[in-house]
């Protein structure tokens, strides 16, 4: 990606997906482990998340993959969080 390119932070980005309620929440989830972005395990909330990258981690006992599709400007209804991103079927 380039250096240059807009960011956010991680837990503000899930904050928007509604992946939690509150950017705390967010902020436990990636510091408790289990996320990794682009293949690279990351446990803290600062890390920047642009468009383009994958987010892979486990949610309510299933591995999701996620492609950023936007950053989003705020925490917005569920039809917009989910504009947000795209999920990657993954082979069994």
């Amino acid at each position: 990606m380039e250096e240059g390119a807009p960011f956010l932070r991680l837990d503000v980005w899930l904050w928007h997906a509604r992946l939690a309620r509150s950017k705390a929440d967010c902020g436990a989830l990636i510091a408790a482990g289990g996320f990794r972005l682009n293949r690279q395990p990351v446990t803290k909330a600062h890390a920047r998340l642009r468009v383009g990258d994958v987010l892979t981690f486990v949610w309510q006992g299933e591995v999701r993959v996620w492609r950023v599709l936007a950053l989003g400007e705020r925490r917005g209804p569920a039809e917009e969080a989910r504009g947000l991103y795209e999920e990657i079927p993954i082979a069994e």
